[in-house]
């Protein structure tokens, strides 16, 4: 006898980023949605001399201070840029809001800026100090720099509010660290996780548990791999869960000529047309999302070599891929871009690079998407004249919003219908977030064997579900159906897109 397996729309929300609630549809699209863009939040401070801010965190919501705040990363005109992602020559800074969207520099007090304490500095490496400086890094490795901070209202130990990975000189390890206010750390003699230099570290909320995406080589280049900690001290051994593929060379190629080609653009200065550079995957942030994992893989697309800084040029941008274990992993819409590059117009900063900084912000109705947006990757030299000034403010922290579920939606242009996979009602009432301004759905109980409908519950004395609902309740004139054995719901859409259904009681 063959053991059916249900879904459980009670338990969790079912989107469409994969097929896991699907059995089948009729006359529907699968659209990827990119989210709004609502522009800078934080810029370089220019009368500090900063000309690019990065972060690998989202802000933190405090209970206690019942304000946002943010660590994010300085770079400065006094130092050679190294290109997006180089952790070096730069400080951690520090930043408030109440809403997320207006930013504030509280003076700290901590560390000297020209001879004044006045600034928002919170975190000084000395190894960055001494690097500045002409100096070899210092052998003692209790001198960190700071790539990620985590507030964790969870943990009962107040000296480990705040959760870090720290990096020694040769950037190529992670190691915890521990803070009781962001600012004063300390960091444990632990075995460090091995890691290039970015990583993504998030918290599972699905098993109440740590985990980050550290980056490390394989045959495609940087790719992503995953280690897990139950108490933020002992890290698992690292595994391979994402790799770039033939598919992302072609997609590699057919992005920089579009780039190219595209006068609207600003192209990479260097292109290479005879060397077949390997896309990689650079970074990737994770969100748990109703019971499943959503990633944000940063495709790293070279398109030639930079003499004077003896690095690949290229575009990177953000995709999207789905997993429910976090070790395998399926890309997104075909691989379709879901946060890209911006035509240059002498304002955007997101012209070569758009990457998520961390695990999006899930707030009442949206989704809110923080990422570093970054003009050039090269150096001055590389690039015409005209943009020499824009090297002196080339990187931002942006703020982007999608609807809530609106990862993905299924669409029917005039009709269509799906079919979910099979689960149990139990007399709850079903919903779903949809847009139908001009069109309806309409929905069926059907058995899963015959995929009759049950009496009473046709998509014909269904009360159509219209408008634009985040939160609209399916409904027959017989009220909601309590049945012992599981069944089906057919979903038929006239000029609608459906994100999300799920049952409550």
């Amino acid at each position: 006898m063959q053991v059916v397996q249900l879904i459980d729309p009670s338990k969790n929300k079912q989107l469409f980023l994969d097929d896991h609630a699907i059995d089948s549809t009729s006359g529907i699209v699968r659209t990827l949605h990119q989210p709004s863009r609502y522009g800078p939040v934080i810029k370089p401070n220019r009368s500090r001399q900063q000309t690019l801010v990065q972060s690998a965190s989202v802000p933190q919501w405090n209970s206690e201070s019942n304000l946002w705040e943010w660590w994010y990363l300085a770079f400065y005109d006094t130092a050679p840029y190294q290109g997006p992602g180089s952790p070096q020559w730069g400080d951690i800074h520090y930043a408030t809001s109440k809403n997320g969207v207006e930013w504030e520099s509280p003076s700290l007090g901590l560390y000297d800026w020209r001879d004044s304490k006045d600034n928002n500095l919170a975190y000084h490496s000395k190894i960055d100090y001494l690097r500045r400086r002409g100096m070899k890094n210092p052998v003692d490795i209790g001198e960190r720099r700071l790539h990620h901070v985590i507030r964790d209202e969870r943990d009962p130990d107040q000296q480990r509010r705040y959760k870090s990975f720290a990096s020694n000189g040769d950037n190529q390890r992670r190691y915890p660290a521990f803070s009781p206010d962001g600012f004063h750390w300390t960091f444990p003699h632990v075995p460090g996780i091995p890691s290039e230099d970015t990583s993504q570290m998030f918290y599972d909320d699905l098993n109440n548990r740590f985990g980050a995406i550290v980056k490390r080589r394989t045959e495609w280049g940087r790719s992503a791999w995953l280690t897990i900690s139950n108490d933020f001290d002992e890290w698992t051994e690292p595994i391979l869960v994402m790799h770039t593929d033939e598919v992302d060379q072609a997609n590699r190629r057919e992005r920089i000529r579009k780039v190219v080609e595209d006068p609207n653009y600003l192209s990479p200065p260097h292109i290479d047309e005879e060397t077949d550079f390997i896309a990689q995957l650079y970074q990737m942030p994770v969100m748990s999302y109703e019971g499943q994992y959503i990633g944000f893989p940063l495709l790293f697309n070279p398109a030639g070599l930079d003499l004077p800084q003896m690095n690949n040029v290229g575009i990177n941008q953000t995709e999207i891929a789905i997993s429910r274990d976090l070790y395998h992993w399926e890309r997104v819409g075909n691989r379709e871009i879901f946060l890209g590059i911006e035509p240059w117009d002498g304002i955007n900063y997101g012209t070569c690079q758009v990457s998520v900084c961390g695990s999006p912000i899930v707030r009442d109705d949206e989704i809110w998407i923080f990422y570093g947006a970054c003009r050039f990757r090269g150096v001055p030299d590389s690039y015409p004249s005209e943009y020499a000034e824009y090297f002196n403010d080339m990187g931002a922290l942006e703020l982007a919003k999608l609807r809530l579920d609106g990862f993905v939606s299924m669409d029917a242009s005039s009709t269509g219908s799906i079919v979910t996979k099979s689960m149990e009602l139990n007399g709850q009432e079903i919903f779903i977030n949809a847009e139908a301004p001009d069109g309806e759905i309409r929905v069926a109980v059907v058995d899963p064997e015959t995929m009759m409908p049950l009496t009473g519950y046709t998509t014909s004395n269904c009360y159509p579900v219209r408008g634009d609902q985040i939160s609209g309740k399916v409904s027959w004139p017989a009220g909601p159906l309590s049945v012992e054995r599981p069944v089906k719901l057919l979903f038929e859409l006239s000029n609608a897109r459906l994100y999300s259904f799920w049952l409550e009681s």
